[in-house]
């Protein structure tokens, strides 16, 4: 119930519509009311007293009661579920925005389809609580003590003989519910397993096909998929017996009010109308208990939900602004890392990344940043744009803290192009003014042309307007890289980051960029991670890690005749490319 309050708390903004339908609700429920009454003047008036006359009057009463009532209802339904939409239109966008705030870290971790079960499934879940279950609580409970107060005033005896057994019902609906909780719950996680199976497997389709994986595959969402069904049964068969169990209980109310009413009717102490009525209003009295059992399953499967998106919901962001951070003036670009220390979390404990980390890169510099995998280098750029920040030290840029200043300020004077490319399902044009919507056309050529890649686009039926499929099927690694490439350019940054960035491109393509990188680059500080000998021997500094530490640093030359690790690195693997 505190989770099931706290989705209910999001509906305040449009209390006006919440009233209206309430209101509605009460006006439908006392309408709903009167039809009994109308049946017990026909039979006791009408009929038994011969009153004909009166018939054709109690016949457009009830006509007109079930049409006003229709009105009410549609009222009620309308504002109660525009109260719904509109609530979880603003959790789903406010589950958005949050995911967008994550940091890395938490990415790390995360299952995609887990996520993308909890934006959607358990979402829409709680809309279908909010737009039908809260009202019909609601409803039901007051329809169910308005009866009780009818039945009792029309005979208050054979009310107490109709509700003999509705304490045992009301028994089997709370253990029901307490059964059927747990149960739902665990329907919802095995739906959010599902989900990510299939988000894996449609993800990575060609490594399955290239690898004749198929049937194993298959298997392996069968045996997922068989899991849900088993908890899906169950709740089956909760639902089977428990249902009866509680139709049984009110239908030997139903033979014990048909004995007791009877007798009553016999001896003149209760009318025929009245006990037509009383029959009618019990039914009615029936129909919210048994109402009840299907408005716990749907409370039960919402608190499920509910729990899911708000543990998301919760998830500190990790990275975020400190209060009071300012905004960073347009950069020089001089980055300094101080006894830098860094751990990625796991489950088996930390995994030092970067041990007393300690570099000066001046405005206009070029990095490049060599070592085996491992050694700490994406780790290095990472913290720059505080995708992660260091457990150890601080990082400096132009003489202030990182952790000073706004998120994105910071992020707007950095371009990024990450080792693993990514392209939207949009057009050429868009993905490279990614990070600056409004670039004219004339800058994202200019852009696309240092990338080497405006040829390519221009070659297209639809040129910069071509649409790319999803995580840019249909270029090539060197095609996506260079668009990649073309992205950072255009937001002009002050500090450039390249991780890897030609190493899906031929050497030639990769000495075109090359020459546009170093006219591009003039005035900005770079840092670049590469395995190619091109890309480091003419940087300013080159920092080789190790175990994540700087062991060397120098220039090209300066390194090979200290004759070290960098000299081991260029004969064994640079070099190859200088002879090549």
């Amino acid at each position: 119930m505190t989770v099931l309050r706290r989705v209910l708390s999001y509906a305040r903004p449009y209390w006006l519509w919440v009233i209206a339908g309430l209101i509605s609700m009460l006006m439908g429920l006392a309408l709903s009311l009167v039809v009994p009454g109308l049946i017990r003047e026909a039979i006791d008036r009408a009929i038994l007293r011969e009153e004909a006359g009166i018939l054709m009057a109690l016949g457009v009463g009830v006509i007109g009661v079930t049409l006003i009532r229709g009105v009410f209802t549609f009222l009620e339904r309308y504002s109660m579920e525009y109260v719904a939409q509109r609530t979880i239109y603003d959790l789903r966008n406010q589950m958005y925005r949050h995911l967008q705030r994550l940091s890395f870290s938490f990415y790390d971790q995360a299952r995609t389809g887990q996520l993308m079960s909890r934006a959607t499934q358990d979402v829409e879940t709680l809309r279908r609580f909010l737009g039908f279950g809260v009202v019909n609580i609601l409803a039901n409970s007051l329809l169910f003590l308005s009866i009780l107060g009818i039945l009792a005033a029309l005979h208050w005896r054979l009310t107490l003989v109709a509700l003999l057994t509705l304490p045992f019902a009301i028994a089997v609906v709370v253990q029901f519910g307490r059964k059927v909780r747990p149960a739902y719950s665990d329907i919802q996680q095995q739906l959010a397993v599902i989900t990510n199976t299939l988000q894996e497997n449609i993800t990575g389709v060609r490594v399955v096909r290239a690898f004749a994986r198929e049937d194993h595959e298959t298997e392996k969402f069968a045996a997922v998929n068989q899991g849900y069904l088993e908890r899906a049964l169950k709740a089956a068969r909760m639902w089977a017996f428990y249902f009866p169990l509680v139709n049984f209980l009110t239908a030997g109310g139903t033979a014990l009010v048909l004995w007791y009413g009877g007798r009553e009717v016999i001896a003149g102490r209760l009318t025929p109308g009245s006990f037509v009525a009383f029959n009618t209003y019990l039914v009615m009295l029936i129909t919210p208990l048994r109402m009840l059992g299907w408005l716990v399953n749907l409370a039960q499967r919402a608190g499920a939900s509910s729990q899911r998106v708000f543990e998301l919901l919760d998830t500190d962001p990790g990275i975020k602004d400190r209060p009071g951070a300012r905004e960073l003036p347009p950069a020089r670009g001089e980055v300094v890392f101080e006894e830098v220390s860094f751990s990625y979390e796991e489950e088996n404990g930390d995994r030092p990344a970067l041990r007393g980390v300690s570099l000066v890169a001046r405005p206009g510099e070029t990095i490049a940043l060599l070592g085996a995998t491992g050694s700490g280098k994406t780790s290095i750029i990472n913290l720059v744009p505080r995708f992660y920040d260091p457990t150890g030290g601080r990082i400096l840029v132009d003489g202030v803290d990182i952790r000073e200043v706004t998120l994105d300020s910071l992020r707007r004077q950095i371009g990024v192009v990450l080792q693993d490319t990514f392209l939207f399902s949009a057009s050429l044009r868009e993905n490279i003014a990614f990070g600056r919507p409004g670039a004219r056309l004339d800058d994202i050529v200019a852009a696309a042309k240092a990338a080497h890649i405006h040829d390519f686009i221009q070659a297209l039926p639809r040129g910069y307007d071509t649409l790319v499929g999803e995580r840019g099927v249909g270029l090539s690694g060197g095609q996506k890289q260079r668009v990649a490439i073309a992205r950072a350019l255009l937001m002009d940054p002050r500090i450039l980051i390249l991780d890897d960035s030609t190493s899906s491109v031929d050497v030639e393509t990769e000495y075109h960029i090359q020459q546009a990188l170093e006219k591009l680059m003039a005035g900005r500080t770079a840092f670049v991670i590469a395995q190619r000998l091109s890309t480091v021997k003419n940087a300013d500094q080159i920092l080789v890690l190790e175990d994540g530490r700087i062991v060397e640093r120098g220039s090209h030359d300066e390194l090979l005749a200290r004759a070290g690790v960098y000299a081991k690195i260029y004969e064994l693997q640079l070099c190859r490319d200088e002879v090549a």
